[in-house]
């Protein structure tokens, strides 16, 4: 499949939706039959105008050439029409901007980062350009991303976990043009040391119990029962699963590691049941058109389970491998094999679920209890 990148671009003062993709003569001739269409003359990039209506048309159109369309550039909370009290409305981007973040989205691929991260980068990336665009800076000084920083981070209330990954994106735009970062001297501020949500066993279950849809029920088992991260459970294969090891092989996860987890016997008997009735082609689970099943799609199963069994605690997908790793310790499970199952790099990060599970809080005894 080829892959169409959908950006904002700002031309003749009008917002537009910037087509982009690697040259393909074909796609080329495809795209200039479709209504309203324009097309730079400077560089030859494709853009329409940028409405919703345009948006989907243009999507179902490049679906039926065969394309994957990534419109994860055009997320609306970096939209030039915030007018909200307080906020600064910042400048769109030029052409040209536009084709270095492209030239810097390939970048970031040949560094092997995973999609997610190269979204996060490229979008916080673009916002302090569109910063600098604005304050008129012709470099990218110490003082300009402490200012950038400063008004739509720390005012905004950001948290420190996305301020980390605002300097981090802004770090590997610096090196991607050879400046010299550590000239910059740009640290990060310390994370908040948040101890995970859990769920009891019985909360795991009433979640399980209320999901009546099989390919729901099997994929929120299967996050819980192998301890997976979302990604690596809509990633998973067909053969990834070793029925006769019991074992299920988790491959290219965080840090771009393999790794086998626990195939449990129960999920087992569920899974032949599900591969039976759905008959996946290539991954263990498909969405619509036998295409992989989306992460937003997973979490919209799990919080219609949550709503429906009671739950009041706030839960994600990441609280069902949370509670996997929590519910192994309490069971007496060495940590070593826990950070093994996981895929922790250090043990130091496994050790957070010391300070969560019942038992040992159970053993200590309330000195309140003495008097």
């Amino acid at each position: 499949m080829k892959t169409v990148l959908f950006l904002p671009m700002t031309h003749e003062g009008k917002e537009q939706i910037a087509i982009s993709f690697d040259k393909d003569e074909g796609l080329t001739a495809y795209l200039k039959k479709f209504p309203g269409i324009g097309q730079c003359g400077s560089n030859g990039t494709f853009y329409i105008e940028r409405t919703s209506a345009n948006k989907k048309m243009l999507f179902d159109y490049l679906r039926k050439a065969n394309c994957f369309i990534d419109y994860s550039g055009l997320n609306p909370k970096v939209k030039n029409t915030k007018t909200n009290k307080g906020k600064i409305k910042l400048p769109g981007l030029t052409v040209e901007n536009q084709q270095e973040f492209e030239k810097f989205r390939r970048w970031l691929q040949e560094k092997r980062l995973s999609h997610n991260t190269i979204n996060t980068y490229i979008e916080v990336t673009r916002f302090f350009v569109r910063y600098s665009i604005l304050k008129g800076a012709k470099d990218y000084t110490k003082r300009l991303i402490e200012s950038f920083n400063y008004d739509f981070i720390v005012k905004e209330g950001k948290s420190i976990s996305y301020q980390n990954q605002c300097i981090n994106g802004i770090k590997k735009y610096l090196a991607y043009k050879n400046m010299d970062v550590g000239k910059l001297n740009l640290t990060r501020p310390r994370k908040e040391k948040k101890l995970p949500v859990v769920l009891s066993k019985d909360e795991v279950k009433a979640i399980m119990e209320v999901t009546h849809n099989l390919k729901h029920k099997c994929l929120l088992c299967l996050i819980y029962s192998g301890g997976l991260r979302v990604g690596e459970a809509i990633n998973l294969k067909i053969n990834d699963i070793d029925s006769y090891r019991m074992l299920i092989h988790v491959k290219g996860a965080k840090g771009k590691k393999d790794r086998y987890t626990l195939l449990s016997t129960s999920f087992l008997y569920l899974l032949r049941k599900y591969y039976k009735e759905f008959r996946p082609k290539v991954y263990l689970f498909e969405g619509q058109g036998n295409d992989q099943y989306s992460s937003s799609s997973a979490q919209s199963v799990l919080r219609r389970s949550v709503r429906i069994a009671g739950v009041k605690k706030k839960v994600t997908l990441h609280t069902l491998r949370h509670s996997f790793a929590t519910h192994l310790l309490e069971n007496g499970t060495d940590i070593r094999y826990i950070q093994e199952l996981l895929g922790h790099n250090s043990p130091k990060t496994t050790m957070i679920y010391t300070h969560v599970t019942e038992n040992s809080l159970k053993n200590i005894n309330n000195p309140f209890d003495g008097l």
